[in-house]
Order: structure tokens, then C-alpha cells, then sequence
């Protein structure tokens, strides 16, 4: 890094996507066939996928290892199944993360129709985001907490990470690294923390960012040597920012 604050601003309908009949998949990085030896990462950050799953599809049991993955549900709901027990239904403001560590497998399906009367219709929109962990080989592990009603400031919540001077909702095996969710109306601001590197990720609205400019829904500004820059909602939106301190191979 040179000390000069850089800002790329990523349009949504630039993003590699993956189409099925159940799942609309819109990807910030590399991802599955969609590969670009030049959009592989920002930071720690390997994956940012803008999910749309259809009712009663997902995507059935898969391995993982040696990741940190957080999911954050947008609307509807998803239904979280893995190898070491633990099951449960994820929904909008409830925070979830699960380190892969040494190997874990796991299901993530749009299926709360059948704790409800009937077949649902909704779809189920989340973004799922992996950071690599400090360590490789750690033991796997899961945690969820429901962080919705501190969202209804429209403060800035740091929602998952491993740093210590955040005391996040839940907490991942990267030292450097934090994710910060805001729900703001129009009109509200909050100021970025400091960002050697960071993601800021419009997931619904338009925001007026300094040093940027107007980014909406989808929309993705990678920060290098910034931070302290303000954000102001100019429509009901929210956004996820990942602050990281360090990179791929620093």
C-alpha cells in the first residue's frame, strides 16, 4: 500500500452470475466456473455471492474446509443442516457463522415450508460471504445470534469478527478482519471505520459514498488506504462492509 486511499466501484450487472432453474447466484469474486485470475479477492475476502434460492430447492449436503463463512439472510429464510448437529432456520437479522475448519458438511435449503401448514412461496435472498481463517486446521464450528433490533438505529453493528477491540455478535478465527452491518433510512449517515482494505456492499437501496459516489443495490466499492469516509443512505438501504487488516500473501 502507498498511503493514497483508492476506490473501485464494482456495478451490480458486472458481476460473473450463475443461473439454474431454482437459484439466481451473482458473485463478486471468482466462484465455481466463473473464473478471473484477476477478481479472486479483496483483502481476506474470497467469496461476496448474492443469493436468490427458490421454495423448496437449495443447496443439498457439500463439504467445506478451512474457511469462515457468514451468512446474512435478506429476506425470507433458510434452513441450515450439518455433520456436527446443529440445525436451524436463518432469517433476516439473525447472524450466522460456521468455520469449516478441519472439514465440516452442511445443507443450506429454502425448506421453512415444512414447519409451516403448507408448501411455501417465497424465495429466499441472502448473501454469503468467506474470509480465510488464521489458521488452517482449526476444529469446526458454528454460532447464530439474532442481532435485528440493534439494527433499528441505523448504526453501524459489527456483526462477525475476530478482532479484539470489536465485541461482535458472533465471533470468526481471522484476527484482522470484521464485518459491520448498517440498516439506515433515508437520509441517516454513518462514518466507515479505518479500511487497509475493505468491502462495502450496497445489499438493498442506494447509498451516497465520499470519494465514490452514488452506489445501488448490488453494487460493491473495494477500498484500499481508506476509511473514515461517510456514507448516506439517499433510500432506505443496507449495507455490509467488511473491514479487513491485512491480504492474501501480506
Amino acid at each position: 500500500m502507498d498511503g493514497v486511499s483508492l476506490h473501485q466501484l464494482v456495478r451490480a450487472d458486472d458481476r460473473p452470475t450463475t443461473r439454474i432453474d431454482w437459484l439466481d447466484s451473482r458473485h463478486s469474486f471468482s466462484f465455481g466456473d466463473n473464473y478471473d485470475p484477476a477478481n479472486t479477492h479483496h483483502g481476506v475476502l474470497l467469496v461476496n455471492n448474492d443469493d436468490r434460492v427458490a421454495p423448496q430447492q437449495g443447496f443439498d449436503t457439500h463439504p467445506h474446509r478451512d474457511m469462515e463463512i457468514v451468512t446474512w439472510v435478506l429476506s425470507g429464510s433458510l434452513v441450515h443442516q450439518d455433520s456436527m448437529g446443529h440445525s436451524g432456520v436463518i432469517y433476516p437479522g439473525l447472524a450466522q457463522r460456521m468455520s469449516a475448519g478441519t472439514g465440516i458438511r452442511h445443507s443450506e435449503r429454502n425448506d421453512t415450508w415444512q414447519l409451516q401448514q403448507g408448501p411455501g412461496a417465497d424465495p429466499v435472498h441472502f448473501v454469503q460471504m468467506w474470509v480465510l481463517p488464521d489458521e488452517a486446521g482449526i476444529e469446526p464450528g458454528y454460532d447464530q445470534l439474532y442481532i435485528g433490533d440493534q439494527l433499528q438505529s441505523g448504526a453501524l453493528v459489527t456483526v462477525a469478527s475476530g478482532m479484539p477491540k470489536y465485541d461482535s455478535a458472533i465471533r470468526i478465527a481471522n484476527r484482522s478482519a470484521a464485518l459491520h452491518v448498517a440498516r439506515l433510512s433515508a437520509g441517516q449517515s454513518i462514518t466507515l471505520p479505518d479500511l487497509p482494505w475493505g468491502h462495502v456492499f450496497v445489499a438493498s437501496g442506494s447509498v451516497d459514498l465520499e470519494s465514490t459516489g452514488r452506489a445501488h443495490t448490488g453494487d460493491a466499492v473495494r477500498i484500499t488506504d481508506g476509511g473514515g469516509e461517510r456514507l448516506t443512505a439517499t433510500t432506505d438501504a443496507e449495507v455490509l462492509i467488511w473491514e479487513m487488516h491485512t491480504a492474501l500473501g501480506r
